[in-house]
Formats: structure tokens, C-alpha cells, sequence
């Protein structure tokens, strides 16, 4: 008799949001694994079911280690599952078998760990990174819109950045509360707070003592100014108490763009924290990299953006080599014509195409079928094309905007703003003054929005 496993309470959330980030309801779950939409309903209910058919649906949801969220079932839910054991077995055995799940990563839309084997390298991106972030006062500034692997690559600049020593903190905006972002000395504070955090994960007592000294030096802050006050405290106190490098990662930085009072102020600190790294011996211990979506489509001093000096990294499409070369690692027999028909419809897209060769490599849909139902309800893409059809409805400047762009041959003039945002959503490409559908997928569905 198998042994049946169920859903632990903890992780009962987890695995709701995977089916409604995957499919559209338990039955299309089930019509997908050939087994019985009960079955999937006791899964999702925390009841026990057939360990084989655990695993067969963990799998379905992208949950590698079906470990992480099982728990045994109570001896009296193992007595009633005990007569249904042989029942659901037989689905396991007539069901047809996916291709091996053991090396595939589904994919998220986050990023990659440093050593998946799922990381596509764009050279020489990589190595000018790794070679910029080893130097003094370095400043990298990568760009690229949403889910073209920003995050992974900054996850693999950290890896090499503490590889060689240097304490390391990335703060990402987007997990700022606005309150925040009321004002600059507020924002500056916070800032400092969150790297001392990051710092003294580990050590509290240190983590105090950085805490106090700031807490004195920021009484200055009102008659000598936030950022000078910011200066001041990480050369005098944080800086020489570290005994190497920091390597301080930025991410979501487009975010400080919806905030005037803010971002001139905070951009030039950071170009002015860069640059004395050539004059002070201590500010070479100070590495930046900042990570954004977009160029900046709010007025800016050029002598005062971090943006045009240090290392500028664009992160472009996928190559057809690199998805045939993608292709091969999920074990797929390609040659250049399936490569081809998908960049017909998604381009070299980072995040589309991983969808498309994960769901393709375990036999979830072939690539006819992909093709066919892209741009539609039942098609793969179609929670990534409903999140952004629900930001071009909330920010209806920009979906007035994209009807005109998929829907007439030579659309109108936009504003920078309009443009630099459907950008960094991954919408459109910028070419001098004409903005560009990205894709055959988002052409299509969007004709209809």
C-alpha cells in the first residue's frame, strides 16, 4: 500500500498561488495530470492523497522538493485514504510521463541563484561587471526592463563581490514603505538604517553601537543638511568600522523617479560619494551598483547623475545561439527552426522564453500549441499579459498610449514619461523618436485590450 502525504497548514497559501499563477481553476490542473479534480481539491484542502500523485502535482506546480511542504497524515485520514490508495495509483501509472523535472527550475520572474544552471550568460556583460566591481570606488549602473535578468546578474556581482571579501547590502525600493519618501532627511535616514541592518545582521552589539552614532550625529542633520549629515557618518563611523570593502546594491531605483523632492538630491549624493573615492583613501572602500529599468524621464543635472559615469550595463534579448543553447539544457532535441518560430511570437525575451521552454520540456504543451494559444486566455503567458493589462488600466495614460502603438501604423508623439515607463515595463523599444511594440505576443493581445 502506498503511503499518502498531505499539504502542511503553513503551506497551504503557497500552493493556492501556485495553481492561480499557472492555471485557470482546479479542474484545468487536473484535466492537465489526467487524475480526478477531487483529487486535486483534497490536495489543496490539506488532505491527504497518494504520495506518487503528491509529487505528480507538486511537480505540475513548479514545487521541486515536494519535501519542503508535506507533512504525514493523522492515522485516522491514512484509515479513510487507505481504500483509495489503489485507485489513484492506477492514474500514476495510465497517465503519460513528462519529461525528467529533476533538473528544471520553473520560472518565477525572480532571480536565478548565482550557480543555476538555468543562467544565461551575455558576454562579455559578466565579466566587465566582475572585473569593474573588483576595482576601487566602483559604480556599475545596470539597466534593463522588467524580468530581462537584472536581479540574477546583480546576484551574481554580489556572489563575486563577497567572494573577494566585501561586506555587502542591497536595498531594494520597492520594499520602502511611502512614508519613506516624505522628505529627503527621512528617506536618507532610513537609508542609512537599512545598511546598518544589513551590516549587522550578525553582529547586534555592533549593530547598536552604528545605531547610537548615527542617532548622534543626525541632530546635526538640520543645521548642516541630510546628505552632508550622510557623508559625515559614513566616513567618520561606518565606513572605517569595517574592515574591507562595502559593496552597496541598489535596486528599484526608477521608483525614486515618482518622488521630486527625493531622487535630484539622493542621485547626486551618490555621484558625489563615487567621486571622492578619487580624492579619499576611505571612500575607495565604497563600491555602487545601481539597478533600474529605465533612463531617467525626469529632469536631471548631467553633473549630477550616477548614471552617466561608472560601468553602464543594458541587459539585451536572448540571441537564437543562446536559445538554442537554453534549449539543450532542458534537454529539448532544437535545431534553429524551433528557435526561430518561438522569437516569431516572444522575441529573445529572458522571462517568456524560460516559460516557454520549461512548460515545452516537461510535456506540458507543445510548441505548435504554444504558439497557437499565446496571445489568448488559455495560453501560457496569460497571467504575465493580465498583470500588465491591469497596470496599463490602473495607469490609463499609458494604456491610451499602448492602443495607439498595436493598433495604427505611425502612432503620435508621447511624452518621455509615457515612453520610459512602457519601456521598463518591457512593453515597447525606443528607437531615436519611435516607440516600437516588443513583441509579435503583445501585439496581438493588446490589439484586443
Amino acid at each position: 500500500m502506498a503511503r499518502s502525504v498531505a499539504v502542511r497548514k503553513e503551506c497551504q497559501q503557497k500552493v493556492i498561488d501556485r495553481l492561480d499563477g499557472q492555471y485557470l481553476s482546479q479542474q484545468d490542473l487536473a484535466d492537465h495530470l489526467q487524475i480526478a479534480q477531487s483529487t486535486v481539491s483534497k490536495f489543496l484542502n490539506l488532505q491527504p492523497v497518494d504520495r506518487p500523485i503528491f509529487i505528480k502535482i507538486c511537480a505540475a506546480l513548479g514545487i521541486e522538493d515536494w519535501r519542503s511542504i508535506a507533512a504525514p497524515p493523522t492515522r485516522k485520514q491514512a484509515d479513510e485514504t487507505e481504500n483509495r490508495d489503489s485507485e489513484e495509483l492506477e492514474e500514476v501509472i495510465t497517465s503519460p510521463s513528462p519529461a525528467p523535472t529533476s533538473i528544471l527550475e520553473y520560472p518565477d520572474g525572480e532571480q536565478l541563484a548565482p550557480t543555476s544552471s538555468f543562467y544565461v550568460e551575455r558576454p562579455p556583460l559578466e565579466q566587465q561587471c566582475f572585473e569593474e566591481i573588483s576595482k576601487p570606488a566602483s559604480l556599475i549602473c545596470i539597466k534593463a526592463p522588467q524580468k530581462m535578468g537584472k536581479s540574477s546578474l546583480l546576484a551574481r556581482i554580489i556572489q563575486r563581490a563577497k567572494n573577494q571579501g566585501d561586506a555587502t547590502v542591497i536595498i531594494n525600493f520597492e520594499l520602502g514603505e511611502k512614508e519613506f519618501f516624505t522628505n529627503l532627511s527621512t528617506f536618507l535616514r532610513w537609508v542609512c538604517d537599512r545598511i546598518i541592518l544589513e551590516l549587522t545582521k550578525d553582529n547586534q552589539e555592533l549593530g547598536t553601537e552604528l545605531l547610537n552614532k548615527l542617532d548622534e550625529r543626525w541632530k546635526f542633520a538640520q543645521r548642516i543638511g541630510s546628505k552632508v549629515a550622510v557623508k559625515d557618518y559614513l566616513e567618520r563611523y561606518l565606513l572605517p568600522k569595517i574592515n574591507n570593502s562595502l559593496t552597496l546594491a541598489l535596486e528599484e531605483v526608477d521608483r525614486l523617479f515618482e518622488y521630486p523632492g527625493i531622487y535630484k538630491d539622493f542621485f547626486g549624493l551618490l555621484r558625489s560619494l563615487h567621486q571622492e573615492g578619487r580624492q579619499q583613501e576611505i571612500w575607495k572602500k565604497l563600491r555602487l551598483v545601481i539597478v533600474h529599468s529605465t533612463e531617467a524621464y525626469v529632469p536631471m543635472d548631467i553633473n549630477q547623475s550616477p548614471f552617466n559615469v561608472g560601468l553602464p550595463v543594458e541587459l539585451p534579448e536572448f540571441t537564437p545561439e543562446q536559445m538554442l543553447d537554453l534549449a539543450k539544457r532542458h534537454q529539448l532535441e532544437w535545431s534553429n527552426t524551433e528557435v526561430q518560430q518561438l522569437r516569431d511570437t516572444i522575441g529573445g525575451h529572458p522571462f517568456l522564453v524560460r516559460l516557454a521552454l520549461y512548460k515545452i520540456a516537461r510535456r506540458e504543451i507543445t510548441l505548435a500549441r504554444l504558439l497557437e494559444t499565446a496571445p489568448t486566455a488559455a495560453g501560457i503567458f496569460s497571467n504575465h499579459l493580465r498583470h500588465l493589462g491591469l497596470i496599463l488600466t490602473e495607469q490609463q495614460e499609458l494604456g491610451a498610449a499602448m492602443k495607439e502603438i498595436v493598433n495604427t501604423t505611425s502612432p503620435g508623439k508621447f511624452s518621455d514619461a509615457v515612453r520610459y515607463k512602457l519601456k521598463a515595463l518591457g512593453l515597447v523599444n525606443l528607437l531615436n523618436d519611435e516607440v516600437i511594440i516588443r513583441c509579435k505576443l503583445y501585439r496581438q493581445y493588446f490589439q484586443n485590450f
